[in-house]
Formats: structure tokens, C-alpha cells, sequence
């Protein structure tokens, strides 16, 4: 196990059965209104922010972890125990370097200045953004 450095943030599941650290900060902060996460959340939208794979490590529970593939081209990731939804990543093409976690799984504190609301043609109609992020 690595030692944490001030670019490390820790998550976890909600039972914490899967423990995880990414050794970099996290990019390209969305919050995603499309319907499959909508769904995998079961929230008007799921936020994310971007690492490469490499600065992704499973601490502790990677048996508990399990992958569906939601799409041709993307893999999400969620614990079997309690069904935190983690991660999700594109499995070709030009991302498919970079794994997106699912920021409310973070247990470091995290703050950012850039985020961004996407797929909002998706969005549920009863969630009205409010806040002055850009929208795509």
C-alpha cells in the first residue's frame, strides 16, 4: 500500500466493504443527468470526477466489486454488498486510460472550482438547475 501524499484522496463504499485511493486530483468534474446514471445512482444526476487508471488503487474489497457493462463502450462498477455505484469507464477509445469515480464516495475532502452539468437534454424533468455551472 502506498503512502497517502497530499494529492491522495481515500473513498469507500457505503458498507465500506471496498475501500479504494487515487493518487491524483480528480479532472473533469460532471454532474451527469443522463438516464443510466440517474438509474445507477437513483438520483436526478450522478457526479464524477476523471483519473487515469494508474493512480487508482483497490484497498481493500476488490472481490466486492463488480462490473456491468451499461453500454457498447462503458463498464460501471459497484459494490455486491451494499451496490454503491464507484466507478465507471469507457473501454475504448480515446479515454479509455481514465476511470471516473463517483465523487460522494470520496472520504477525503474534496472542493473544486470547475465543474460542469452534462447531458442535460436527459435530464429528469423534475430536477430545475439551479446553480451557475456550465451546462452541455
Amino acid at each position: 500500500m502506498l503512502t497517502p501524499s497530499p494529492q491522495t484522496f481515500r473513498g469507500s463504499c457505503l458498507c465500506g466493504a471496498v475501500k479504494y485511493q487515487i493518487r491524483s486530483r480528480p479532472k473533469a468534474l460532471s454532474h451527469c443527468h443522463c438516464s443510466q446514471c440517474r438509474k445507477s445512482h437513483g438520483a436526478a444526476f450522478a457526479s464524477y470526477g476523471s483519473v487515469l487508471r494508474q493512480n487508482l488503487e483497490l484497498l481493500e474489497g476488490a472481490d466486492q466489486v463488480k462490473s456491468y457493462q451499461s453500454s457498447e463502450s462503458v463498464q460501471r462498477q459497484f459494490c455486491t454488498h451494499c451496490g454503491s455505484s464507484l466507478f465507471w469507464a469507457r473501454n475504448q477509445g480515446e479515454y479509455s486510460d481514465w476511470i471516473s469515480v463517483a465523487l460522494g464516495t470520496l472520504d477525503t475532502t474534496f472542493t473544486t472550482e470547475k465543474q460542469q452539468h452534462v447531458e442535460v437534454t436527459s435530464k429528469a424533468p423534475w430536477f430545475e438547475i439551479k446553480d451557475q455551472w456550465p451546462q452541455r
